[in-house]
């Protein structure tokens, strides 16, 4: 029976099983997509919706690694990239304001402001407004953009009728978006406000979750582009936090920073066994 130290956390209730690189090696405990699920699973394990290991890196001030609960690897995910580094701070890897983490879609750097957290995300890529896909669907137009993961915006005037499952399930692998798959975001104007309510289904977790950090920026990119919102985007998520994402430029290509709450939920030692 080998412990290992956890740290649990949550960017806007998009909750994280936090792991250090380095407890890891002590353990002795081999990293693997059947541990990230043991450890993920809500009723035989912590529960989360993606497991985070944070490593030393010699280039940058420390790197992320980032799984969603099937055990698969992705390679980003915003929520989970600001939980990273203020877990990054705890553990004496960051010595000030901001720095700079290494995901596997490229570097993000990260800046603390009180109780929040801002990520500038890696450079959005592959944007492109009313997409074709091979699903019969009864949305009106779908909109694509990757934020560091793959992403489908699908504007409506009624989140609450959606069925976030059934559609999120059959988008999520439609051929038009394979090999890698998609998540898939449905947002809505709040009534009386400028604020943007989403639901997210998210491949990986193969569900509906309480928020998604790329999704926002890309639903606020999408939105954006449509002429339908200004930076910055302010967007409220399904277990009612708000993201708010700022949008520039940079010669062609879009900037996205996007800010949140990086919440320590609990701390705890998992006794594992072989």
């Amino acid at each position: 029976m080998r412990p290992l130290p956890f740290v649990k956390m949550h960017g806007a209730g998009n909750d994280f099983v936090m792991l250090a690189g380095t407890d890891l090696l002590a353990s002795g405990i081999t990293e693997s997509a059947g541990l990230v699920v043991r450890l993920c699973d809500r009723r035989r394990g912590i529960g989360a919706d993606g497991l985070i290991i944070i490593r030393n890196d010699e280039r940058v001030d420390f790197a992320m690694t980032y799984y969603n609960s099937d055990g698969g690897e992705a390679e980003m995910c915003g929520n989970g990239a600001r939980c990273a580094f203020a877990h990054a701070r705890t553990l004496g890897l960051l010595d000030g304001s901001d720095g700079v983490c290494a995901t596997a879609s490229g570097d993000v750097r990260g800046r603390f402001s009180g109780d929040t957290v801002t990520v500038e995300l890696t450079t959005p890529s592959g944007l492109a407004l009313d997409v074709e896909c091979d699903t019969e669907h009864p949305f009106e137009a779908l909109h694509f953009v990757d934020t560091g993961v793959p992403h489908l915006v699908i504007p409506m005037e009624q989140l609450e009728t959606v069925e976030v499952s059934r559609w999120g399930r059959t988008l999520r692998r439609d051929a038009a978006f394979a090999p890698a798959g998609v998540n898939v975001n449905w947002v809505m104007k709040q009534p009386g406000t400028d604020a943007w309510l989403i639901r997210t289904y998210e491949r990986g977790v193969e569900a509906e979750t309480l928020a998604c950090g790329t999704g926002a920026s890309a639903a606020a990119l999408v939105l954006h582009e449509l002429g339908l919102a200004e930076s910055p985007v302010v967007v409220l998520t399904r277990g009612g936090d708000r993201l708010t994402i700022h949008i520039g430029k940079s010669g062609n290509e879009h900037v996205l920073s996007l800010t949140g709450p990086a919440v320590t939920a609990f701390t705890g030692e998992v006794v594992l066994d072989d």
